[in-house]
């Protein structure tokens, strides 16, 4: 059966595995779908239908964890009981877990879930790429790339493509030039939208999220990324308290030693104290249940009246 489901945050292993599905159907007309935003009847229809043009089909759908109605679930499942050899149903999602009734559909051998990877593991796997381009960076460097792109290999791969464009290859590469060109020639990512949200820019911060989810950014993997960056700030709020900012060691253990990451973070500290970052993660958290329920229909809705509140919860009293 050529049914598979693809799960988990780390983005760029599970695009490899896409891939590797698509190999085995070259030349196949391809559909991709985000559930949520297309009905399932569509995706059953096309799963159903003939192709006039292709030998070979390949259905990918994203955002799989959408496909929560009962009605649904069974209708997607009973295509893909009845899926002909020449078609291909790919389901993704960044959550790790689809509803039962679609994963009981699909064996078990094309079921994987794709976990973050290790410290470890993202500094031999970024090592290796420069290594591949013709680049010896140290640990510096890849410190600083590590506090600066998003925790997955697709990200660390889009962005350290376009960093070897601009990399000195005529001496030694420092920190400064990883941060320099980041900086320069990054695409809008939760870390680029918590800097506007640091310093309350709210058109900038809009304009930031409007360009990730016109570009098919999961809300969720958004607001993850943006928990994230608020659990680090209380850790420099701690720091800030023990007195404690210009210990580069810390820093650099909790990825905030950047002299950019830094700035951020200074920015964000003025802004918000501990109880109002409790108050952050609180209403982050809220909005990533909201995401889940039937409200998830007004994503765009939901996502900029976050934005217009997390920015309104500056420092509370205490």
């Amino acid at each position: 059966m050529n049914a598979f489901i693809y799960l988990g945050p780390e983005l760029g292993k599970k695009q490899d595995a896409v891939d590797s599905v698509k190999e085995k159907f070259s030349n196949a007309e391809e559909h991709t779908f985000y559930a949520g935003e297309t009905t399932v009847s569509i995706i059953a229809d096309t799963l159903q239908n003939h192709s006039l043009f292709a030998e070979s089909r390949i259905i990918i759908v994203k955002n799989a964890d959408a496909i929560k109605k009962k009605d649904e679930i069974e209708l997607i499942a009973s295509c893909i009981k009845n899926m002909e050899e020449n078609t291909a149903l790919i389901l993704l999602s960044d959550e790790t877990r689809l509803a039962g009734g679609l994963e009981d559909a699909v064996p078990k051998a094309n079921k994987q879930i794709f976990y973050e990877m290790f410290e470890r593991e993202k500094t031999e796997w970024l090592k290796q790429f420069f290594r591949r381009e013709g680049f010896n960076i140290d640990n510096d460097c890849i410190a600083t790339i590590l506090e600066m792109v998003e925790n997955n290999t697709d990200a660390m791969k889009r962005e350290c493509s376009r960093l070897i464009q601009f990399l000195p290859k005529d001496r030694h590469v420092m920190p400064d030039d990883i941060e320099k060109w980041l900086s320069h020639n990054r695409e809008e990512s939760p870390f680029t939208l918590f800097s506007r949200i640091a310093t309350g820019d709210i058109s900038k911060a809009l304009e930031s999220l409007a360009v990730m989810t016109g570009a098919k950014e999961s809300a969720q993997g958004i607001l993850a990324g943006l928990a994230w960056q608020f659990r680090k700030l209380k850790s420099y709020l701690t720091l800030a308290e023990k007195g404690e900012l210009n210990n580069y060691a810390e820093l650099k253990r909790l990825g905030l030693s950047a002299p950019k990451v830094k700035d951020d973070f200074a920015s964000a500290a003025r802004r918000y104290n501990a109880d109002a970052v409790d108050a952050c993660l609180a209403l982050t958290a809220k909005y990533d249940m909201l995401l889940r329920s039937p409200a998830a229909a007004l994503e765009n809705i939901l996502m900029d009246r976050y934005i217009l509140a997390i920015i309104g919860l500056v420092r509370q009293p205490g």
